[in-house]
């Protein structure tokens, strides 16, 4: 079962860093050395475009609250009708943005063409991934060349003849964006259900079709969340039930086909919209396990997979306040949780007594301890082994240990791997009854890697490495992770990597990133798009600041609620750190982030302009006290647990207003910036970006170029399909680019 992460709103975005697609051909010395620069004090081609920027008008409008009254004057940028968003100034803003975003564009096509043209290079056009048997079938997965969507390929065992099950492509054709969501085939193999959705609002439809005669039946599920998990009868399916107005699973349904959705029995409901859903099978297949929770907490009911009817038994209660991931193998549960430990410990229970007696927490039994030292992330069971995932000092690693005859044994080894700083996930690992785990690995310098790990004899088995049609070579690239000092002696996470021939004399430009928030970690994986930079001259470097768990679970609560700042405080610490270590100049550092990455880069370049190059604020969570304050927000009442309830608590309110990056823009220069959005967002909504720029435009007082990018079609991930995608991508590169004065 995969580790179950609680929160679903604004999670990370690294698609743009971490990406798979990778790089040009080397450039040579004299191409290298013209970026060799220091950074200039104003940069022309950043700041003057053929149509001018458009001035949003201020329309006043105050709130008050614990005695403080504030003023909004871009508040009207929130149509009031949303999730319709049908105002026609508020559309006319939005255009017009777009049209000076496209002026932007068209004297540097040339530039954004040839980036694209470099992250193509990258791109195997004819890829395919490495194939997988799940219950007598062979799956794999298949881009023809120049398709944005693959097609989803399987073989019975018995046979040399292959089956497409789903020709995404064709599926995609009549729609201008469309992403796919979850894929489940039934255990007879008979059906697959997926759903899919056509306009980034994240809600998902699922349909079925009948695998043996090619035909999609008539049921259709509407307002889910995606996820299909498939009972072992063949004919019913779980999904999470969206609510009808908010963008809230408000209950986990299950779905007999051949009947309409009206019919669906319900199987769990949440009336707490501070709390999120979520639901797996346990490794074993047995079991559904539900989750309801937030980003400390969370409740747990199991159920069998052969009676989903059946009422969900309560393994943990949210009144027991800790986290909580359940698995099951050889009749135990076993309940990764941080109850004891704040790092977490595997526990296990007996599946029998849990069915007579209920959630016996008291017979849990401690099977690996909670420890300071490592922070356990995950926990894989098999057959005949468990692979526990720990990260120890930000570094991961794999424990295996065996089970003989269903027992567990305290005997482990750690997996061996190339580096000492990596990126290793669980791959597709569908079969309990298994000799190897599957996992895809990489580094800053290593493309990812499929590798099978065989357990009897310790051996790494190389399945398919990420293969870059333009040309690669990992040697000529350097990666080191390094410690930098916070402003409070706490001691920050940094890698970084550059191209060799680096010199470390603050002559070249440098790219930040950041994220830090809800204990997600933004990994040292690798990333083509991210060559286009190295191999102009530049160092790339992730700033593994508080709010993330990368030292773990206390890291991340250090830097929430009252302890936010930190997160902020961490990244411009990391910078002050790599230019007194030389790594680059002041003002000669281009920084990013997404989601509530750009809440930290609202906050970061409010503290320290100077710091900053250029700065790319995707999809930015900007609008933080607006946002808390509106609890008719879908995403509000759960977040109050990551950033404070402003509404009933004063001293949250004040520390929010402290921050909160559009309340602290300041008559004062600030560095050119990229702002992105999606009309049809449903984690940042559109109008945190907009107001954001339409604030920032009339209140800073250079004449730094500030662009917005608003999709009109899409939501939190910008454009679908592959190719979409890296032209997005291609047009931010190249604003970063221009910003350093480089134009090829």
């Amino acid at each position: 079962m995969h580790q179950t992460t609680f929160f679903v709103g604004l999670i990370i975005s690294v698609i743009i860093f971490t990406t798979a697609c990778t790089p040009s051909s080397e450039l040579d010395s004299s191409q290298s050395n013209s970026h060799e620069h220091k950074p200039s004090k104003r940069n022309t081609i950043m700041k003057e475009l053929s149509i001018p920027a458009p001035i949003a008008q201020k329309i006043e409008h105050t709130q008050t609250h614990h005695g403080i009254t504030i003023t909004d004057p871009y508040h009207w940028l929130k149509d009031s009708d949303y999730p319709k968003v049908d105002d026609g100034a508020v559309l006319d803003y939005l255009k017009a943005e777009n049209a000076y975003y496209q002026s932007f564009l068209a004297p540097n096509s040339e530039l954004v063409e040839s980036i694209f043209e470099e992250f193509k290079g990258r791109t195997k056009d004819d890829d395919q991934t490495v194939p997988y048997v799940s219950n007598g079938y062979e799956y794999k997965m298949s881009f023809n060349k120049g398709e944005e969507y693959p097609l989803y390929i399987r073989r019975a065992l018995s046979s040399d003849a292959e089956e497409i099950y789903l020709n995404v492509p064709d599926i995609a054709k009549p729609y201008d964006y469309f992403t796919l969501g979850d894929i489940a085939i039934s255990p007879n193999n008979q059906y697959v259900a997926y759903s899919y959705n056509t306009n980034g609002d994240e809600r998902y439809t699922i349909v079925v079709k009948d695998l043996n005669t090619g035909i999609i039946l008539d049921d259709i599920i509407a307002d889910t969340s995606g996820d299909i998990v498939f009972g072992k009868d063949n004919k019913t399916l779980v999904y999470g039930q969206l609510d009808s107005v908010r963008w809230f699973i408000n209950s986990v349904r299950v779905h007999q086909i051949g009947t309409t959705q009206k019919d669906d029995k319900t199987l769990f409901t949440e009336n707490d919209e501070g709390f999120f859903i979520d639901f797996d099978l346990t490794s074993s297949k047995q079991y559904l396990v539900i989750n309801s929770g937030q980003t400390e907490l969370n409740e747990s009911y199991v159920l069998p997979t052969d009676n989903l009817y059946s009422t969900p038994i309560k393994m943990v209660a949210r009144e027991q306040a800790f986290l909580n991931d359940i698995d099951h193998a050889h009749g135990y549960f076993y309940i990764k949780a941080n109850d004891t430990h704040v790092n977490s410990r595997l526990a296990k229970v007996n599946d029998n007594e849990l069915r007579v007696a209920g959630s016996l927490y008291d017979k849990w039994e401690t099977v690996i301890e909670g420890s300071d030292q490592r922070y356990l992330k995950s926990v894989a069971l098999f057959e005949d082994f468990m692979v526990a995932a720990i990260r120890e000092n930000g570094i991961e690693r794999l424990v295996v240990s065996a089970f003989e005859n269903g027992a567990y044994q305290q005997d482990t080894h750690d997996v061996a791997f190339p580096e000492d700083v990596f990126d290793v996930n669980f791959s597709q690992n569908p079969e309990f009854s298994q000799d190897f785990i599957r996992l895809s690995y990489s580094s800053m310098i290593t493309p990812r890697t499929i590798y099978d790990y065989h357990v009897s004899d310790k051996r790494l088995d190389t399945k398919k490495v990420q293969d870059i049609p333009s040309g690669y070579d990992k040697s000529h690239y350097v990666t080191k992770r390094i410690m930098a000092p916070a402003r409070d002696s706490a001691m920050v996470p940094v890698t970084i990597v550059y191209k060799k021939g680096f010199e470390q004399d603050a002559s070249r430009p440098m790219f930040l990133y950041g994220y830090g928030a809800y204990g997600l970690t933004v990994e040292p994986s690798f990333s083509t798009l991210r060559l286009s930079l190295l191999d102009r001259g530049f160092s790339y470097a992730i700033a593994h600041v508080r709010g993330s768990d990368m030292l773990g679970f206390n890291w991340y609560l250090d830097g929430k609620l009252d302890k936010r700042k930190n997160t902020f405080n961490d990244f411009v610490d990391v910078a002050t750190h790599l230019i007194e270590e030389k790594y680059v100049a002041k003002g000669n550092i281009s920084i990013g982030g997404r989601s509530a990455g750009g809440e930290l880069m609202g906050a970061v370049i409010n503290q320290a302009p100077e710091y900053w190059r250029s700065v790319n604020l995707g999809v930015p969570f900007v609008d933080v006290l607006n946002t808390m304050l509106d609890a008719s927000l879908p995403l509000t009442p759960p977040e109050w647990v990551e950033w404070g309830n402003p509404i009933e608590d004063a001293a949250a309110f004040e520390y929010i207003k402290s921050y909160s990056p559009y309340d602290n823009i300041e008559a004062k220069e600030y560095p050119p910036m990229f702002v992105s959005g999606g009309l049809n967002d449903p984690r940042v909504t559109y109008w945190e970006p907009a107001k954001w720029t339409a604030k920032m435009r009339a209140t800073k007082t250079d004449d730094n170029l500030l662009v917005m990018r608003i999709n009109m079609g899409a939501g939190h991930f910008s454009n679908s399909g592959r190719y979409g995608r890296l032209k997005d991508y291609a047009e931010e590169y190249a604003f970063t680019l221009l910003a350093h004065d480089i134009h090829k």
